[in-house]
């Protein structure tokens, strides 16, 4: 999961323009933008993670972090301002401790452990300045500084402030303020000459001097194809050159040449089916662990990695796991492929990583493919020469049973091994099938105290990234308040007789005071400076008021004072209460983070109602409840009609009621009154009474000339009223209709899982019809339990059948079940 960190110069001389009409701040912005949209194109984008962060000072400086989404990121990055100093090494810093706060959480650099480079967080940091002069507080600088102290936890485990997979790339804008008459050049983007530039190599990444808009696109599509999973590493010769080769001869040329030592990237490739890489040995270590050392020594960000020239055979014993990583592009690539010897390898070591012996010994080799199109670094068992023979004995001779001549030469080799190998061993030998050649106790070889360090290492990071992650994007503290100077010694003025005329004086309705009784000297207050954040009280009680916010208040104050004859107390702007940005309005995710968990539900069984915001389709339809009063408001405008009602207007006969889909909910209104739920006119005349006192029609006429039929229109108006056959019949027809319903429901609950009964037998209570009918219904879901093999649930059926037959024997009517 890669992390796109971007680096903006916020400083004031982002505002200067450019021949194209835009600041150099706007530049960036688009560019940021751009840079998103070129990388939306790979699908591997979908793991990355955007964090932005500014030329302010900490914790300010930080827009959005590790916790922040992406429409955090995008509203901070439009909102950014041009109003600072160039302090770009502070902001570097903080950069870089943003970053490593989340490895010293998860332990991913494994210190004293060895180097692992399947163990990686991929950060790219992409810094947009205009390359003019570093400045800050304390003056004009003419080369970057990164601060030494740092509030990061376990900072002083790594010499510099980045890690190995960490790379700067910085894009310098030059873009002129007038359109020059030259053709603009083709080709390459060059270096930038400003003090960026050194930081950025030193970490494996580079500079750009952006001239032209083209130029910046360019860069940026670039910058894309930068974002790849690997480590840095510094790759330096030791010993002589190699001699030339017969298939490819090279010119020799004596001093150092630029193959001599490289600083590039070795890629670590994702597993294809989980994403995730993988791997088995580590990088070694500069120092052997000692058991007895309080303090682990620190390490350099980029392992320094020592390569012979001598021509070596490649070993590989199967079933022996090892590593392959290829190198990035390079000076010693090129040299190495121009040689045209696939066959044959170049060891490699780490200086000091052995007991004894300033070299070491090798733990891989560097090797051109078959194809002669790359080279790799392979990665094996630590003296792989010594212990891959000892290996392939044990495979192919000793058939997974050593002898004790194979076991001595085994226990003299793991004496010559750093410990932190042990654990790779051990799980290689249990890959091939002889688990038990290592004791389970081996020492890791680091002490007690510097273990216990590491751990309570990685609690306070996870203090710290707590206390960061809370306070980004927050404002720095303000300074102190200014003095005002004392010009009258006289008493406060609320002990003054003529305390009217000053509030009048304030107001400006009474004449200009004196100098020494002016309201606006306070003797030993301070003046606040204005506060952004700041939010207006309700003013309901006074003493409630922070006396630092007594200053800011002192205006509501007044008006409230001299105004209260006025009930409704003017804290606040009416407009101010309701005023919300456009671009805040539907984040509604936001605000679901501040509130507070909410209490359980207290049926578990009950689906869970999402929230509606913004979007009343998300409401589960089947389960909203109709009100009759609502229907026959609103019901005249349905145009659907049963097959006995009258179709003319003269009538009034009532609209066709809308049906509740929720069985449950309609039974309720079934059981409280079976007329209303058998036809809709008749619930009209029982809701009549509640809206018969404001019910207008409306050509004017009240309400009850509805109901009221003359002499001449009894003999022309159609029954309203239907007849008990048709009662009757449009109840069966709802009572089947609710039972197929019911049916539906208990076959669900009957296919799920578990043996929790409760809602089926609470269904079963809401079936309608006859006793035969319910009897039908009820065997015909003793079939459907049979049907999945629900043994207890045929047994509670049965029993349930058995209780209704001996209420049907004991009671005249059956509508209690």
């Amino acid at each position: 999961m890669p992390v796109l960190l971007f680096l903006i110069d916020t400083s004031a001389s982002m505002n200067q323009r450019s021949h194209l009409g835009t600041s150099y701040l706007d530049i960036a912005k688009g560019a940021v933008e751009i840079f998103l949209k070129l990388r939306s194109r790979d699908p591997a984008s979908r793991g990355d993670r955007y964090m932005l962060v500014s030329f302010e000072e900490a914790p300010a400086g930080i827009k959005a972090g590790w916790k922040d989404s992406h429409a955090t990121f995008m509203t901070e990055l439009r909102n950014l301002q041009a109003v600072g100093l160039t302090s770009i090494g502070q902001s570097l810093r903080t950069a870089f401790d943003l970053l490593n706060l989340n490895r010293l959480v998860s332990g991913i650099d494994n210190y004293g452990q060895g180097r692992n480079p399947f163990f990686l967080e991929p950060a790219i940091i992409v810094a947009i300045t205009d390359g003019s002069k570093l400045t800050s507080s304390s003056g004009v600088q003419d080369e970057l500084h990164l601060p030494l102290t740092t509030p990061l936890p376990g900072s002083e485990l790594t010499k510099e402030p980045f890690r190995w997979d960490q790379r700067l790339f910085s894009l310098v804008l030059r873009i002129p303020g007038h359109a020059s008459p030259d053709p603009e050049p083709i080709g390459g983007v060059p270096l930038d000459p400003s003090p960026i530039t050194p930081m950025c190599e030193v970490t494996g990444g580079r500079s750009y001097s952006v001239f032209s808009q083209r130029m910046l696109n360019q860069c940026l599509e670039s910058l894309v194809q930068k974002i790849q999973s690997g480590v840095v590493i510094n790759f330096e010769k030791t010993g002589p050159d190699p001699p030339p080769t017969e298939d490819g001869p090279i010119e020799m040329k004596y001093g150092p040449q630029s193959w001599h030592s490289c600083h590039k990237m070795i890629y670590v490739r994702p597993n294809p089916k989980t994403g995730v890489p993988v791997g088995h040995w580590p990088i070694p270590e500069s120092f052997w662990p000692d058991q007895n050392s309080p303090t682990l020594p620190p390490r350099a960000a980029h392992p320094q990695v020592k390569f012979s020239c001598v021509d070596s055979e490649p070993m590989v014993v199967d079933k022996v796991p090892f590593d392959k990583y290829e190198l990035e592009p390079s000076p010693l690539t090129q040299y190495i492929l121009a040689r045209k010897s696939p066959h044959t390898c170049w060891q490699v070591f780490v200086c000091n990583s052995a007991k004894y012996g300033e070299l070491g010994q090798p733990f891989g080799y560097l090797k051109a493919s078959t194809a002669l199109n790359c080279v790799n670094l392979f990665a094996m068992p630590y003296n792989y020469p010594v212990v891959l023979p000892l290996l392939d004995d044990l495979i192919t001779v000793h058939k997974f049973k050593p002898p004790a001549k194979w076991r001595q030469s085994f226990e003299n080799y793991l004496k010559t091994v750093p410990p932190y190998y042990i654990t790779a061993l051990r799980k290689a030998l249990r890959m091939m099938g002889a688990p038990n050649l290592l004791a389970d106790n081996m020492e890791c070889g680091l002490s007690y105290s510097v273990v216990s360090y590491l751990k309570k290492l990685s609690q306070q990071a996870k203090i710290e990234a707590d206390r960061v992650c809370a306070s980004v994007g927050k404002k720095a503290a303000l300074d102190g308040g200014i003095k005002l100077r004392c010009r009258s010694s006289t008493l406060s003025l609320a002990h003054r007789k003529d305390f009217t005329q000053l509030l009048n004086s304030i107001m400006g309705d009474g004449p200009a005071l004196p100098m020494e009784a002016n309201t606006k000297e306070f003797a030993g207050f301070q003046l606040a400076a204005l506060n952004k954040e700041f939010k207006p009280q309700g003013l309901r009680n006074p003493y409630d008021i922070p006396r630092s916010h007594l200053l800011d208040q002192l205006s509501r104050m007044r008006r409230n004072l001299l105004h209260a004859s006025i009930c409704i107390l003017k804290g606040q702007d009416q407009d101010q209460l309701h005023s919300v940005p456009i671009a805040q309005m539907g984040n509604y995710q936001d605000f679901l983070k501040h509130c507070p968990s909410p209490l359980r539900e207290a049926d578990p069984d009950q689906p869970k109602r999402l929230h509606t915001f913004g979007n009343p389709f998300k409401l589960d339809k089947k389960a909203m409840m109709v009100d009759e009063a609502d229907e026959f408001v609103t019901g005249t405008q349905g145009k659907g009609k049963r097959p006995g009602e009258s179709s003319s207007p003269a009538g009034g006969g009532a609209p066709k009621r809308r049906r509740c889909m929720s069985p449950l909910l309609r039974l309720g209104r079934a059981e409280n009154n079976p007329l209303v739920a058998g036809h809709s006119e008749i619930k009209i005349l029982s809701f009549t009474h509640p809206y018969s006192e404001n019910r207008v029609q409306e050509n004017g006429q009240s309400s009850d000339s509805e109901f009221s039929l003359g002499s001449e229109g009894e003999e022309e108006a159609p029954r309203r009223y239907p007849s008990p056959c048709q009662l009757k019949k449009i109840r069966n027809q709802e009572s089947q209709e609710l039972n197929s319903e019911l049916r539906v429901l208990i076959t669900k609950e009957i296919r799920k899982p578990g043996r929790r009964y409760e809602k089926i037998f609470y269904l079963l209570k809401q079936i309608q019809g006859s006793l035969e009918t319910r009897l039908i219904f009820l065997q015909s879901i003793i079939k459907e339990a049979a049907r999945f093999k629900k043994r207890v649930l045929i047994e509670q059926l049965e029993n349930f059948l058995e209780e209704i037959h001996l209420r049907a024997n004991s009671m005249n009517h059956l509508d209690g079940f």
